[in-house]
């Protein structure tokens, strides 16, 4: 028997999910992708106004980027954390009495939100979305190494996709720039760490990042992140002024309120704090599951990064970890789940997969789909057991892979891993 096969019982047979290969994973995808797309396109068609007046008037969260950068190119970028005044700007950019969406990015978005500002509202929302799109897309094209068009289907149908479109969020860019810098941290560090950089303008995104690239001795990759953040800060304080980085500490402040009172649907939130409150914690409690959480990822994390140079298992770690490490993160940044599912169906796709991995596969691609209901209507939070699953699996890998190198008397990272459950969802 194969290292990490389970015996042909009931359970083993569940746990291998044979029935679970590609010709139906693709199948499924086009039909799930086939309702999403007619859905979001009565939401656009909704939106604007076709079936009649929206009562009351619907946005997106892109309108806050827009309203950003509008008031940074009238000069006034310290406006941006001004709730009346940014409401204001929103308002102009959509119509009156639309629901307000809050702005609590630092002045180096802004730089981005200015850029998009000097088009059209509509035309900067389709050109951010479809550029951030594509540039996700292409990430996740060369993780999965694949080679014809029928991959794109499942994962196009992966439901925080639309998430993403419908509320104009920025997590294609997120994924796309956390995705790439998987790629390229072995072979071009310094490339690797620009892209980690430009994630300051998602802080909390990328605090993970650094302490594991220290973990597994990646200096150049961590140096250069750090100097592209220095720039991009210097950057915003040469155009936007000290002010500004005042104003956005002070709108830091009133953020912590804005969730913990509710200002934010806390079904929404995917994070262990968000678990704790859906489930009826005090916000005092929720933070402290949050730490203890939080401090727990990022030993086992770090290990991983440590202990297994050189292989994928520590990019499925980092991208499922960022997710259980911070309180703020929202249905549309599982997005950066699709990095580590990425990795680790390649990983299957080369080796074979383990025990229970694809069924954790399958329950990590429906959460975006289920998690905002359950927490609303039911009271169940399910999001943070998906990258949750899939650190542990990564530790079961990480061991395994530590057991064969001492085996061998020599590590050997390099080499697949083989789980005893031959892959039968290999993508194009």
């Amino acid at each position: 028997m194969t290292v990490g096969e389970p015996p042909l019982t009931l359970i083993g047979r569940l746990s291998r999910a044979d029935w679970l290969d590609r010709e139906r994973i693709v199948a499924w995808g086009a039909i799930l992708l086939s309702v999403e797309t007619a859905f979001l396109g009565f939401l656009v068609l909704w939106h604007h106004q076709i079936f009649g007046p929206v009562d009351p008037p619907a946005s997106t969260d892109f309108v806050s980027f827009y309203a950003a950068g509008k008031l940074a190119l009238a000069g006034t970028p310290a406006l941006a954390y001004d709730r009346a005044a940014h409401a204001a700007a929103e308002a102009a950019a959509t119509v009156p009495h639309a629901p307000y969406q809050f702005f609590f990015y630092p002045p180096v978005y802004l730089l981005l939100c200015a850029a998009l500002a000097r088009l059209p509202y509509f035309a900067a929302f389709y050109a951010f979305q479809a550029f951030s799109l594509v540039a996700w897309l292409s990430m996740m094209k060369r993780v999965l190494d694949a080679r014809d068009i029928a991959w794109c289907l499942p994962v196009l149908a992966y439901p925080a996709v639309f998430w993403t479109l419908g509320l104009g969020q920025n997590a294609f860019l997120t994924a796309a720039l956390l995705g790439s810098m998987t790629l390229l941290v072995d072979r071009r560090p310094i490339a690797a760490g620009i892209l980690l950089g430009l994630l300051c303008y998602k802080p909390h995104l990328a605090l993970l990042a650094p302490i594991v690239l220290a973990a597994g001795g990646h200096w150049r990759t961590f140096a250069a992140a750090a100097v592209t953040v220095a720039v991009a800060v210097g950057l915003s304080l040469a155009l936007f002024g000290v002010e500004t980085w005042d104003a956005y500490v002070g709108a830091l402040a009133g953020a912590q309120t804005v969730y913990e009172d509710g200002g934010i649907d806390l079904s929404g939130l995917v994070t262990p704090y968000g678990a704790a409150r859906v489930f009826g914690a005090t916000s005092n409690i929720g933070w402290v599951v949050q730490l203890a959480t939080t401090a727990l990822t990022i030993v086992i994390v770090s290990w991983i990064w440590r202990r297994a140079p050189g292989a994928p298992e520590r990019f499925i770690a980092l991208a499922a970890g960022i997710l259980l490490s911070i309180p703020l993160s929202l249905v549309y940044d599982l997005m950066l789940l699709t990095v580590a599912m990425g990795w680790l169906i390649r990983l299957g796709r080369g080796g074979g997969f383990g025990p229970w991995e694809k069924l954790a596969l399958l329950f990590c691609f429906i959460v975006p789909l289920i998690s905002r209901d359950l927490g609303r209507d039911l009271h169940i939070a399910v999001a943070p057991l998906a990258p949750a699953a899939l650190i542990a699996l990564c530790v079961v890998r990480t061991r395994h892979r530590i057991h064969q190198a001492d085996a061998k008397g020599a590590r050997s990272d390099s080499v697949p891993i083989d789980c005893g459950v031959r892959s039968s969802m290999e993508t194009a």
